[in-house]
């Protein structure tokens, strides 16, 4: 056991998550896999390795949902909350859309976490949403990475294009080569991969190039035994919770009798997400053409939630409305029950046990299910199943000997198989046992937190054995940021380094000195390589962050690695083809070196001109472009999206560690930098400054030292008494 206790920080960012009432099925984005991260979560709190479990979602603040989730944080228990980090607006939208917006999710997580003043021990990502986040919390804290997939893009995208979906489609809907991209990237990343079945390793993540890159774990989810307890118990005791029970019940048989013509007939159920790969239409189809099985057993199918079709998302719209045509097909009027909603906590339970009273089947018949947790649900009621081939079933049937699979592609076999375990009453009541017995005995939520929090303390505590003070062998560049208040940003050429570089030394010694409270960074037009070539020329230390390309690209720490949220955030209505085709028939620019030239910058020559600059800019406006433009040295010209410079990108540093800006000191020497000399943090103007500089003499908070170069950034640290005051 670890000596400290665990902290582990879950995300899950797409759908509605609360503690209470959870609304499955709403949508395609509130399917169980929403259940499987609040019983891991609650579960996980009751193993003694774990001192605290944060479950991380979005942040919604929207009418057409409910105002729990717009709390920010939601207690589950002394061990457990909820977090709710807002990105992409407030309002609610399918996951599909999220992924413009994750960077600025990760900013946020990373502010949240530093008003805390605690770093998880690990983090793990559902869904590759989430699975990205944690990926790049993991990168900047140097902390282990937890992926779980789910459902995965390639096995999505195989079976869209068998139902006759186009490419465009698909990525226009689903965004579905990009979702592929990125869970390559997390695979690549990922320190450990927990699957619900060996199936699921072998034939979903078998499907990736990174396969063989992170380790595998096969930990079957559980399900809570004492709400879904077998249908011939009475209620296990009387609790708060009896009445509730007891009316969910009456409920739903009168919702059914709402239905039938011949309610005490045996039931078929299912229950599921409206979604194409839940195969809704096969099951009605395979009801439907089979007389025999609509004479001996009535249908009942629960497709999530809804009030107007018509509102609904196209997959969803298309299921429901597909599901009708087929109902009036072959007139089940009568036969076939369709409610519109249904309640999980204790209407979903109840469902169970009504199908088992009744001696029905539950019905699974997915084209695709990696798992199949409903499966599980029903079975511990003594409910036998039908299910699908693929995935998931095929371990749950292997382990609990509770029912049949079949292939979800063939009518006639569903129905067969329907009709076999209703008309053979032995084989229902075996299949009823085994599935009582079998599933307290592999899928239970106490021996999957058992095995899952065993299996993480493995990982952190080999992890921290790499280095006494860290817990892998990344950068730790996010928990250094964390305890920083302070920090030294200069540029290089001419600044940091020049032609007098007899006081270089001495500041690298005196920031050596203070390395403990002060951060090091430097602002520069090079490009990456180029500015980590001259610094180890001149044995300048890696500095903590680099500001490079003229504030267009960020880089943190030892190993460089790049600042993907920033890059997200100064993309906006960026169009750098269109700025050089505009600017292609001015003679006066020359186009710089390719090595010059950024996904985030253009870079001209361009020699002093009165009539250049606004001939440019008039250029650029009057074709609507966004942009920033900034002259220096009276030779170098470089266009930038309007939201990058050095200056933003300090001041988005400071945003995102939550360094007051007043706690910065900017070094410079030309006109790049003189956004960043103006404002809010102290500014340092070197004694070998450009002219283009001079007007800003005589600013609040801009001193121009005598020294050149590092003196003069020596110089203007002790002018502002700068290691000796308090951060406020």
């Amino acid at each position: 056991m670890s000596k400290n206790p665990l902290y582990i920080q879950l995300y899950s960012l797409h759908g509605l998550i609360r503690g209470k009432n959870i609304e499955l099925g709403r949508d395609a984005d509130t399917g169980g896999q929403i259940n499987y991260v609040l019983e891991l979560a609650r579960n996980l709190c009751d193993r003694p390795e774990v001192g605290r479990v944060d479950l991380f979602t979005r942040l919604i603040t929207d009418k057409s949902v409910s105002s729990d989730y717009a709390e920010p944080i939601e207690i589950l228990n002394e061990k457990c909350r909820i977090i709710r980090i807002q990105c992409g607006g407030r309002r609610y939208f399918r996951k599909e859309l999220l992924w413009p917006h994750l960077d600025e999710y990760i900013d946020k997580t990373i502010r949240f976490i530093k008003r805390e003043q605690q770093i998880p021990d690990i983090v793990h990502g559902h869904y590759p949403d989430a699975g990205y986040v944690a990926l790049q919390l993991s990168s900047i804290f140097g902390i282990p990475f937890v992926y779980t997939g789910h459902s995965l893009g390639r096995s999505k995208k195989a079976s869209m294009i068998e139902q006759g979906m186009r490419p465009a489609e698909m990525n226009r809907v689903y965004k579905i080569d990009h979702r592929i991209n990125m869970e390559e990237k997390i695979l690549a990343g990922a320190d450990l991969v927990v699957a619900s079945t060996r199936h699921e390793v072998d034939t979903q993540y078998g499907l990736y190039q990174n396969k063989d890159v992170p380790e595998y774990r096969v930990i079957p989810p559980g399900i809570d035994v004492d709400k879904f307890y077998p249908f011939y118990h009475d209620l296990p005791e009387e609790n708060a919770d009896s009445e509730n029970i007891r009316f969910a019940q009456a409920s739903i048989v009168k919702e059914l009798e709402r239905f039938f013509m011949q309610p005490e007939k045996p039931l078929i159920l299912a229950l599921c997400r409206a979604d194409k790969r839940k195969n809704i239409s096969g099951l009605v189809r395979a009801y439907g053409e089979d007389l025999d099985l609509q004479a001996m057993a009535n249908l009942a199918v629960f497709a999530g939630l809804r009030k107007d079709i018509d509102a609904m998302e196209d997959n969803e719209r298309d299921v429901l409305t597909e599901m009708l045509l087929l109902l009036d097909k072959y007139d089940l009027y009568g036969k076939m029950a369709i409610p519109k909603k249904h309640d999980f906590e204790y209407e979903v339970p109840a469902l169970y046990r009504v199908a088992a009273q009744k001696h029905g089947v539950f019905v699974n018949p997915a084209l695709t299910e990696p798992f199949g947790l409903t499966l599980l649900e029903a079975s511990a009621t003594g409910l036998p199943i039908v299910a699908t081939n693929d995935g998931g079933p095929n371990d749950i049937v292997h382990n609990c000997q509770n029912g049949l699979l079949v292939d979800p592609t063939d009518p006639k076999v569903i129905s067969a198989a329907l009709r076999k375990i209703i008309t053979q009453n032995e084989q229902w009541e075996q299949y009823s046992r085994n599935g009582i017995l079998n599933v307290r005995k592999h899928y239970t939520w106490q021996s999957h937190a058992g095995i899952y929090a065993e299996v993480i303390t493995e990982l952190t505590t080999s992890a921290r054995r790499l280095q006494p003070d860290a817990v892998r062998p990344a950068d730790r560049i996010g928990r250094r940021l964390l305890g920083l208040k302070n920090f030294v940003v200069t540029d290089i050429d001419n600044t940091l380094i020049g032609d007098d570089n007899s006081q270089l030394e001495a500041l690298l010694a005196l920031l050596a000195q203070h390395r403990g409270q002060v951060g090091f960074g430097i602002a520069t037009g090079r490009h990456f390589d180029s500015a980590v070539k001259i610094l180890k020329k001149h044995k300048v230390p890696t500095p903590d962050v680099m500001i490079c390309s003229v504030g267009s690209e960020i880089y943190y720490g030892s190993h460089g690695r790049y600042g993907q949220e920033w890059a997200t955030h100064i993309s906006h209505r960026w169009d750098r083809e269109k700025i050089v085709d505009i600017l292609k028939g001015l003679d006066f620019l020359t186009y710089q070196e390719p090595e010059a030239q950024r996904a985030f910058k253009v870079s001209y020559y361009m020699a002093p001109g009165k009539d250049r600059l606004p001939k440019i800019h008039d250029l650029l406006l009057r074709h609507k472009c966004r942009y920033n433009l900034i002259y220096s040295h009276e030779e170098f010209l470089d266009i930038l999206p309007y939201r990058a410079s050095k200056g933003k990108a300090i001041r988005y540093l400071s945003y995102q560690w939550e360094i007051a800006l007043k706690n910065f000191v900017v070094c410079g020497d030309s006109g790049n930098d003189e956004e960043m000399l103006r404002g809010e943090p102290l500014a340092v103007v070197v004694g070998n400054y450009s002219p283009e500089l001079a007007h800003l003499k005589g600013n609040r908070h801009v001193y121009f030292a005598q020294a050149p170069c590092a003196g003069g950034i020596i110089e203007g640290l002790d002018h502002y008494e700068f290691f000796s005051r308090r951060p406020g």
